[in-house]
């Protein structure tokens, strides 16, 4: 039986998940190559032509499989003679979807989504899972109030988030963070260090890497429950005893308009439905009609985004460059976010940044033209984070405000005081996120 030739069209995460979960050893298929999607790994689809390594991908691939710009993806199914193409990223409007099918279609090759029904691994440990609508809806927010709490009632609990490897993929199969030299041992990439500081900062442990079969074992020797901190709006890896989605009012409509982020509002247990205290009533509203399409039965969270500010007193009145969470503002198409938020509220002025942008980071304000007043905090390499360095040191101004995840100050070296932004959830009624965990707690942990 001759096997089918298939691409994994992804962005270095939930592709490399379908494949160890769905063609990996698996004599039906030879996977020819992943693809890298440019509008979500930012910087890292121009370099050399990489590789999943063979000591990852199994027998069958003794040579590793390419990993390619998806700008080649038609190229190589005529040149290849590819029978599927596997859609396999996260974030992308349901158009956008079908435009890649159509592209597909078009060169010869079949199109296919997989369910989760063949990706989510069943954990022998309880699990909690956070997914999001769209990216930047405040999961992570949610995971570490729920990792707190269920910590708080006794439980031994560990993280799991899904993966931004962008490193040595065989050093970073399996990842531990506890520490911050655990970050520097990984060469972590600001990006991944988004994800992973806020929970060593709070004394949590997270798990992260590509092979998520082995990261949830190891996770479950140290463990009662397992909280999984979903990227972007992906599908869980991991089959949920309680499924969160988190839902952005500030955007509403998206949760109807993109791919996987449906699919998770119609399997959630329960909604969180973020930043009350930034939305108009009309906003919500519509939100709330499109989750009685798509989910009637689930429970409704109503929470705020807490902002606080280092040293708020000393901002006043000042003249601010504003630093944002790259990924919300890029792929996220998000404008602004808690640094800009937290400026306006206390009355500093935002310099805009567009005049002081140099070299990569000129290129991404170019292909993300939402973004105007403030800027991504970017770093998937050396080049990324000395321009964003040289940008933030020309400004014009007289502080900065870093709204990212992260400590900015530890990374780059700024000619101007930097003061870190920190946002935080909070059920503003009644059921809250600690009544849902109460009743998950019942049911699986006791």
């Amino acid at each position: 039986m001759k096997k089918k030739s298939v691409i994994i069209i992804g962005a270095l995460g939930m592709d490399f998940h379908v494949f160890n979960t769905v063609f990996r050893n698996n004599e039906e298929y030879n996977v020819v190559a992943f693809t890298m999607a440019g509008e979500q790994n930012v910087g890292t689809t121009e370099t050399a032509e990489r590789r999943y390594p063979p000591e990852l991908a199994g027998k069958l691939y003794k040579k590793g499989i390419p990993m390619i710009p998806e700008t080649q993806l038609v190229e190589w199914i005529k040149k290849y003679n590819i029978d599927e193409v596997v859609f396999s990223y996260s974030d992308v409007s349901h158009e956008e979807v079908m435009h890649k099918g159509s592209r597909v279609l078009a060169a010869g090759a079949n199109y296919r989504l997989i369910s989760k029904r063949f990706t989510m691994i069943k954990a022998k440990k309880p699990v909690v899972s956070i997914c999001a609508v769209r990216t930047g809806c405040g999961k992570s927010q949610v995971s570490r109030a729920t990792y707190r709490y269920l910590k708080s009632k006794g439980f031994r609990v560990v993280a799991i988030r899904e993966p931004m490897p962008y490193g040595d993929l065989v050093e970073q199969e399996v990842m531990r963070f506890a520490t911050h030299e655990d970050l520097d041992r990984y060469k972590c990439t600001i990006e991944e260090r988004e994800e992973y500081e806020p929970y060593i900062e709070q004394g949590l442990v997270i798990y992260s890497g590509v092979d998520y079969e082995k990261i949830v074992r190891e996770a479950e020797k140290e463990a009662d429950v397992i909280v999984f901190d979903g990227g972007n709006n992906e599908i869980s890896f991991y089959v949920p005893d309680l499924q969160f989605v988190v839902v952005d009012p500030l955007r509403p409509g998206h949760e109807k308009k993109y791919h996987p982020g449906e699919v998770n509002a119609r399997i959630a247990d329960a909604f969180v439905i973020n930043k009350m205290n930034s939305a108009r009533p009309e906003d919500v509203a519509v939100v709330n009609k499109n989750l009685d399409e798509l989910n009637p039965k689930a429970m409704r969270i109503y929470t705020n985004s807490v902002v606080t500010v280092d040293k708020v007193e000393e901002i006043r009145g000042k003249r601010a460059i504003v630093v944002e969470d790259g990924p919300t503002l890029t792929h996220g198409e998000m404008a602004t976010g808690a640094g800009f938020v937290a400026a306006k509220e206390n009355k500093v002025t935002i310099v805009d940044p567009r005049p002081y942008v140099v070299g990569t980071m000129k290129k991404v304000f170019e292909e993300f033209p939402q973004i105007t007043k403030i800027v991504p905090a970017m770093g998937y390499n050396d080049e990324q984070i000395r321009d964003m360095q040289e940008t933030l040191n020309k400004a014009d101004a007289d502080i900065v405000i870093d709204g990212s995840p992260i400590d900015l100050a530890k990374l780059v070296k700024i000619n101007k005081p930097i003061y870190r932004v920190y946002y935080d959830i909070k059920s503003i009624k009644s059921p809250s996120i600690e009544d849902a965990l109460d009743g998950f707690i019942k049911k699986h942990l006791q």
